[in-house]
Formats: structure tokens, C-alpha cells, sequence
């Protein structure tokens, strides 16, 4: 059995915070940008998978992919290990942070291991060659996400929740202190959903990664996640799941429709179907 090499987190930069951020997008054609969050503030620990949470539109992507540096933020700071993340070079951001979006890679020409592969390009020289330990880590990448067997399959040939997979993988062996996911357990089943989280969950703890995921699937957030960020327009709350159930905030956002939380098991349960 393959194992991922454990960072130092005594030097690796993995807090992330996020102070009065205000964001937006601008549409093709304008120079002006449309402002839909004001007044952001949270943060990530090391060793803590934090579950990003929210309605639909309300921002979360848009954050995360600011927080990864793949988009501008209007004002405020987002900051990792203390440092603006703007202020982090090409190669100090792409060995701090990794993220992982749901739209396919283009290059899906090339097999899973090849796909993998390319997490470990900050590390590599410009001619990509991998060295013993470089296959060391996309091994136990492709191992901790139950995809070895297809490592010689062509991406283009697999499923959403499969590609997903090798996605997660590729940030595995990209060996950040810190993992970004945009939605990543959005094309997987039950099973599958389950197993990731209980993934990410150990990376942040066994590693001391700060691993940052937005989901619609509140349940297995609220029994997973070590922090909750739940988006609101006004800005973000965040606390322990057993923290924003008691303090009402999530049945605020979930709203008076009939569905009751188990304080004890952080199961949802619907009311009065007929």
C-alpha cells in the first residue's frame, strides 16, 4: 500500500482567511463588475476539512476560485499562512494551493496516470520528466481514490464521477498544504460521496492540510466536516456543525419547510409526507 508523504506542517503556509472580502463578475463587454458578496469573513485551519455551503447562486463558487487566485476580489484580503495570496509567485502559489473544479480537463486525450501526472508539474523540470519520487506520489494519489486499476484508461472514457475522482487524485499529488473543491462529490453516488469525504477528512487530519469544499449535500457536511462556512448574503457563518445547528443559523437557511435536525446525529429528517 502506497503512502502520501506527510507535509511539515510547521512550515508549510496552510491557515486560510479571508477579512471584508467583497467579489463579483463581470460580463462580456463591461469594464464594470457586478458585486455579489460584501463583507466575507472566515477561516480555514490546518487539519480541518471546512464544508462551504449555500444557496444556489449566492457566491460560493466565485469565492473559492478567488481564494485559489483564478479570479480578482474587489477588496478585503484573502490571505494563506499570513500572506496575500496575490502576493504569492506562480510557483509558491501552485505548490501552496490546488484546486479542483467540476468542467472536465482538455486534456482528455491523455490516460488517468498521465492526467495525475500533471499535479506534479510545480516540482518537475519544463520537461515534465518524472523522478522516482514523482511516481511515488501519483501511485498512492491514484491508490487513494480507488482509481489504480484505470490507470491506463483515457479520460475521455470516463464517467463524471470518475473523471472527478482523477481530479481529486491530481490535487493529491500535487502534495499542497492546501485543496480547494468546487462541488466534488456532485457526480458521484451514495457510496462514493461517502468514501470521499471520509478521503478528504483524513487528508486534513493525518496530513494537516487545509481542505476547503463547497456541497449541496448538507447532510454528509454536517457528519463529516470538522467547520461549516454557510454563505449567506450578508456574509459567511461559521462554526463546528453541531455549532450553526444549535445556533439556529442552519435552519434559517434551510427554512420552515418541514425539515427537522437531529441535534445528536446531524440527520435530516422530513416532516408530514403525505
Amino acid at each position: 500500500m502506497h503512502t502520501i508523504p506527510k507535509i511539515d506542517i510547521k512550515s508549510a503556509p496552510n491557515n486560510i482567511s479571508l477579512r471584508d472580502v467583497a467579489f463579483g463578475y463581470r460580463t462580456q463587454g463591461s469594464r464594470s463588475v457586478t458585486e455579489i458578496a460584501r463583507g466575507i469573513n472566515a477561516c480555514a485551519k490546518a487539519g480541518e476539512l471546512t464544508c462551504l455551503i449555500g444557496r444556489n447562486g449566492i457566491g460560493k463558487s466565485t469565492l473559492l476560485r478567488c481564494a485559489a487566485r483564478l479570479q480578482d476580489y474587489s477588496d478585503g484580503c484573502i490571505a494563506v499562512g499570513g500572506r496575500r495570496v496575490e502576493d504569492l509567485s506562480a510557483s509558491e502559489l501552485a505548490q501552496t494551493i490546488s484546486i479542483v473544479l467540476t468542467r472536465r480537463p482538455e486534456t482528455a486525450n491523455a490516460t488517468v496516470e498521465e492526467l495525475v501526472a500533471l499535479g506534479r508539474a510545480p516540482y518537475t523540470n519544463i520537461w515534465g520528466t518524472l523522478k522516482e519520487d514523482d511516481r511515488r506520489q501519483v501511485d498512492a494519489a491514484l491508490e487513494s481514490v480507488g482509481m489504480t486499476h484505470m490507470r491506463s484508461r483515457r479520460a475521455l472514457s470516463l464517467s463524471d464521477g470518475e473523471m472527478q475522482k482523477v481530479l481529486i487524485a491530481k490535487s493529491m499529488a500535487q502534495q499542497t498544504a492546501v485543496i480547494i473543491l468546487d462541488e466534488p462529490t456532485a457526480f458521484l453516488d451514495f457510496p462514493a460521496k461517502v468514501e470521499m469525504l471520509r478521503t478528504l477528512r483524513r487528508l486534513a487530519h493525518e496530513q494537516g492540510k487545509t481542505i476547503i469544499m463547497s456541497t449541496h449535500d448538507i447532510e454528509i457536511a454536517l457528519q463529516t466536516a470538522d467547520r461549516i462556512w454557510l454563505m449567506q448574503k450578508d456574509g459567511i457563518v461559521e462554526g463546528t456543525p453541531k455549532d450553526i445547528v444549535k445556533n439556529g443559523d442552519l435552519k434559517a437557511y434551510i427554512g420552515d419547510n418541514g425539515v427537522c435536525i437531529d441535534k445528536d446525529t446531524m440527520a435530516l429528517r422530513i416532516e408530514n409526507i403525505v
